[in-house]
């Protein structure tokens, strides 16, 4: 996690475990200055999951960015919190890229998660290979497994 954010929009999108009936949120942290998610945690649509995701982006010097749901303002100190839509356009973009190029993330799909764990691992790979450097590093992986 770097140490030195600024701003950093926070939202949170939902999937589901197994089944539709099952829902699970990904709570995503997107820093303004790298252009990418530099923090996620995945649980419960509370105060609790969301917690977990604070421990690790809270920071003194940081403007935080999010939507009006009330848990924010929970736990975001006054100073700090920036509320509203208009202010959450790139994480709100990166959660529609997550959902356009992960099947498993569609909001109409047969492709359903089998744990937790599989969601975490999911994002995972997709912070990962979002950030065009780690992909061209592992293109060349890629392409020779087909000849």
């Amino acid at each position: 996690m770097p140490e030195e954010l600024r701003e950093v929009e926070i939202d949170e999108m939902w999937h589901f475990v197994d089944s539709k009936k099952n829902k699970l949120w990904i709570w995503k942290a997107y820093s303004r200055e790298l252009k990418r998610v530099v923090a996620w945690v995945v649980g419960k649509r509370n105060v609790t999951t969301f917690r977990k995701l604070w421990k690790i982006i809270s920071r003194d010097n940081c403007t935080y960015y999010t939507d009006a749901w009330s848990v924010y303002s929970e736990v975001i100190p006054r100073h700090q919190h920036v509320v509203g839509k208009q202010h959450t356009l790139s994480i709100e973009s990166n959660n529609s890229n997550t959902r356009h190029r992960i099947a498993r993330m569609t909001r109409k799909t047969k492709v359903v998660s089998k744990s937790e764990e599989v969601v975490d691992l999911t994002i995972k790979l997709w912070v990962h290979f979002e950030d065009n450097n780690n992909f061209l590093s592992e293109q060349g992986n890629f392409i020779s497994i087909f000849g």
